[in-house]
């Protein structure tokens, strides 16, 4: 489809996740701690406070934001980042009230047993089905065994009720040894997570090893096969990781990127804009960097693929659409972008 690409502001910092106020400005955060209120007309960005001392820790750091609202003039805003513990790191849920680039009431819903000194695979990306439950991702936190065991929060999509408590019917809650907040497992580094109210689909893409990154329709108490069944090689040499590619009682993905693009976010357009684009999946990639649209069937199965935007050059970050449609994105540069039409 025929559409402009601008660039909108030039920031500093690495911003991860990105989400649109009442207002229609641009809430982002960023890996170093920061968060940021963007006019989207004037590419004017304003600091905000009120989070908490949020240290980079590899990989990890501020991570996700999106919006929950409770009124129209009222709204939640849960976090992801990686709260630093003597010396190590574990994911955690939080949330806060915003009001004039001030932050308030912030809780952390859950820290979540994933603790380590490791600084790899954090995850995590924020969803909601609007039926009282937030979704976040886990990465195995670079410990394998992890996604395969269910006394860990590691390598995992978490289901909670939006104040944090844990619903009467997530799938282990009532399994000896099973951490109850657990949802699905067997995830290596899930970072793109988006529900669709619409199916009630539950979608995630993550990281594979080289090669072997993946779509996924995640369901509950579901096994994802993370180290036992992969479609990726070892990093140093050809050797498949896993036992095979597929397996009796674990779930296939529905689509695999080898060679990888390194998935960074997920999401499903449903604007008025770019009407040809309507249920169409988007990642952004930020190891072959482009935009990454997907073709997906009534039935919930991928049928093709296309890559925008590789002349940019950019790892694509964080992916929004705002009212009307158009699409924002972020990239690791510290730039955010936005596609609209040729009329718009």
């Amino acid at each position: 489809m025929p559409f402009v690409v601008e660039r909108i502001a030039q920031t500093d910092g690495v911003p991860w996740g990105m989400t649109f106020t009442p207002g229609q400005e641009l809430l982002i955060t960023y890996r170093d701690g920061q968060i940021r209120l963007l006019n989207t007309e004037t590419g004017m960005a304003q600091s905000v406070s009120g989070q908490p001392a949020i240290n980079q820790y590899g990989q990890g750091g501020l991570m996700d934001v999106a919006r929950l609202d409770v009124t129209d003039s009222q709204a939640w805003y849960y976090f992801t980042y990686s709260k630093t513990i003597d010396g190590q790191a574990a994911t955690t849920l939080a949330r806060a009230q915003l009001s004039n680039n001030q932050l308030s009431q912030w809780q952390d819903l859950l820290v979540t047993k994933s603790l380590s000194d490791a600084s790899r695979h954090f995850g995590s990306r924020i969803a909601f089905d609007n039926q009282g439950h937030v979704f976040f991702s886990i990465g195995d936190r670079a410990h394998r065994p992890n996604g395969q065991d269910l006394s860990t929060h590691a390598g995992s999509i978490l289901r909670l009720n939006l104040d944090g408590s844990v619903p009467k019917d997530n799938p282990f809650r009532n399994t000896k040894n099973a951490l109850p907040e657990i949802w699905s497992y067997g995830h290596r580094n899930p970072q793109g997570l988006l529900f669709d109210q619409e199916t009630n689909r539950l979608w995630s893409n993550e990281h594979g090893p080289r090669g072997g990154d993946e779509i996924n329709l995640v369901k509950a108490g579901a096994n994802y096969g993370w180290p036992v069944t992969s479609h990726g090689k070892e990093y140093w040499g050809p050797i498949d990781v896993g036992e095979a590619e597929e397996k009796e009682g674990i779930v296939s993905p529905l689509k695999v990127y080898t060679p990888s693009i390194a998935p960074g976010s997920l999401l499903l357009y449903k604007g008025a804009a770019f009407p040809n684009w309507q249920g169409n999946l988007f990642n952004g990639a930020l190891k072959l960097r482009h935009l990454n649209r997907v073709t997906v069937t009534a039935n919930g199965s991928i049928k093709g693929e296309e890559r925008l935007l590789e002349e940019l050059d950019e790892r694509i970050r964080a992916l929004v659409t705002d009212h009307q449609g158009w699409l924002y994105f972020s990239a690791d540069s510290g730039a955010i972008y936005r596609l609209r039409p040729h009329s718009g």
